[in-house]
């Protein structure tokens, strides 16, 4: 009897009904096709950034800790020109911030223009980043999409 009630409680391979593996299907084609788009965006970004921050024809000064000469247009160069301005600006200051300066200091303005400069390739290393976790977020659509089609069989 213990047999016959091993053999009958046993999970048996069932197919979907048509119309739910009809709809996983077209889920798992939406989820696909949506994750070939944030994957294009991504990269697309990726692109668009580096070919912005080319035209600035901004290169990595000599005494950057690390890519120095080279271009910046990836977000890595970005940084380090980053932490180069970061410590030039030190420097000038004695370790002062823009707003620990006095107002009529005449570095200020120079040390206002470091500061805007170090902003706008931080933004730039974080718009990377998005860029980087739009294509993440694609693939891992794109995989989800064909598991749920390849499940509906």
């Amino acid at each position: 009897m213990t047999a016959d009630v091993a053999s009958s409680t046993a999970p048996a391979a069932v197919a979907p009904a048509p119309r739910a593996a009809s709809r996983t299907r077209l889920l798992g084609t939406l989820l696909t096709v949506l994750g070939l788009l944030m994957a294009l965006a991504g990269v697309a970004t990726w692109g668009g950034i580096a070919q912005g921050l080319a035209q600035e024809e901004i290169t990595v000064s000599e005494n950057a800790p690390f890519l120095a000469g080279q271009p910046v247009v990836t977000p890595w160069a970005a940084w380090a020109q980053a932490e180069t301005i970061r410590v030039d600006v030190a420097e000038m200051t004695g370790g002062l911030t823009y707003a620990e300066m006095d107002r009529d200091d005449p570095q200020r303005p120079a040390v206002a223009t470091g500061t805007f400069l170090r902003a706008s390739l931080i933004t730039s290393v974080i718009a990377f980043g998005v860029a980087l976790t739009l294509v993440g977020i694609g693939t891992g659509f794109v995989l989800g999409g064909l598991g749920l089609r390849n499940a509906a069989g």
